[in-house]
């Protein structure tokens, strides 16, 4: 039998067993053959693959100014980022494009990435130039694996725009496509220079994976999610993918709704995420992600700790890289029984893993506070608290406002 011929084999078993399972599809193991070689905690990098986007958030002179650039940063990110961590693709890209369509090109095809081990560490940053200024940094924890959470944080204190996450989904099967329920949200905020601070809670779209039966899968987006603001400002983003008879792929429909005493029209916005849209009264382009992407600049693995996830994957990474997937099986296979000996320690000698970047809270007062103001579904969910620790991205000076955070009563948020 030929190679390609059991490749189709493999994935006709595969689709199979997807559609007999029952429960969360993440607790499935692909075959070895639609890897990709990178991890899932390398996947919040596509928040920021336009870092110059990001950082001119903080350059809008109002409020619907700094609404729409948040809306546009975060529909050009959408193409770069697609956060699953489901089992069959290598993730997608704009925030939207590249978080949610970026297939992995040097291998061909769309390919499952690789699932994170509790505690995997990935650091990165985008230099600092005239257009954003300062230098933009990337901190991402592992902070869960079974449920598999990945934890993020994202800054350019020169322009004062953060952006702290988590991210998770529970996948199922069901009528040939894969269903991926994202679970999680962000929180972006925006440090003005007149000392206020702006806040922007943003939910995440449900995921629908189709093409499977043809061997080509891809991503559509489904349903709707929702941009917050303190201010009042909220986007509203529909999806409308291609169904059987009608519609075009990657359709979407934002509506930026001003503050109930602000008077003034809705900005509407449609198009394709994963191309273009324009401003559905001026016809103006709104967005366009057909320019390059700026990838993150990481350090080399020989200088990387053994957590982080280019050095913890290497072995892995190259037998997939050179199609020698044998190789490339017996270094994940090490990995993964050296972390179930780890997790038998721990249970034996009554720990737990310690997180390194993170705190764990029941209840995010952000959420709660910003969701009560579009009724969010659920109306609480908890949340990841960055500890500002990191020597790779941030000086001592800028820990203090985090850390003070955590000392007060959370219930003063809530209002």
């Amino acid at each position: 039998m030929s190679e390609q011929a059991g490749e189709k084999s493999s994935w006709t078993s595969f689709l199979k067993s997807l559609a007999g399972f029952t429960g969360d599809l993440s607790a499935m193991t692909a075959p070895p053959f639609i890897l990709s070689p990178t991890s899932l905690t390398e996947f919040p990098a596509y928040w920021c693959e336009r870092p110059e986007l990001f950082a001119a958030i903080a350059d809008g002179k109002t409020e619907q100014a700094r609404a729409l650039a948040v809306l546009k940063w975060f529909i050009v990110s959408r193409e770069t980022s697609l956060f699953y961590r489901p089992l069959y693709l290598h993730g997608c890209q704009s925030t939207l494009k590249g978080q949610y369509t970026s297939r992995n090109e040097s291998m061909g095809s769309e390919k499952k990435p690789l699932n994170p081990v509790l505690g995997e560490l990935f650091y990165g940053y985008w230099p600092a130039n005239a257009a954003r200024g300062g230098k933009t940094t990337l901190v991402v924890e592992q902070v869960s694996h079974h449920p598999p959470i990945t934890a993020y944080r994202i800054e350019n204190l020169e322009k004062g725009v953060i952006l702290t996450g988590h991210s998770a989904q529970k996948t199922s099967f069901s009528g040939g496509s894969i269903i991926v329920k994202q679970v999680g949200h962000a929180v972006l905020t925006v440090s003005l220079p007149s000392g206020e601070t702006e806040e922007y809670l943003i939910t995440l779209p449900r995921l629908r994976i189709d093409g499977l039966w043809y061997g080509s899968p891809y991503i559509e987006l489904a349903e709707t999610n929702y941009i917050q603001s303190s201010t009042g400002w909220l986007s509203t983003i529909e999806y409308k993918g291609k169904g059987y008879f009608s519609g075009k792929s990657h359709s979407f429909k934002a509506t930026l709704t001003p503050p109930s005493h602000i008077h003034t029209s809705p900005h509407v916005i449609e198009g394709t995420w994963h191309t273009t849209s324009k401003d559905s009264h001026s016809s103006a382009v709104f967005h366009d992600v057909t320019s390059p992407k700026e990838e993150i600049t990481v350090a080399p693995v020989e200088e990387q700790g053994e957590w982080e996830s280019r050095k913890l994957w290497f072995g892995v990474a190259k037998g997939i890289r050179e199609g020698d997937f044998e190789s490339a099986a017996t270094f994940k296979g090490k990995i993964e029984n050296e972390q179930r000996q780890r997790r038998r320690d721990e249970s034996a000698g009554g720990t737990t893993w310690e997180l390194k970047h993170f705190k764990h809270v029941e209840h995010d007062p952000v959420y709660e506070r910003l969701g009560k103001l579009f009724k969010a579904n659920p109306p609480t969910e908890d949340g990841y608290v960055y500890l500002g620790n990191d020597d790779h991205c941030q000086p001592i000076e800028h820990r203090l406002d985090i850390l003070d955070w955590m000392s007060v009563d959370q219930s003063t948020f809530l209002i």
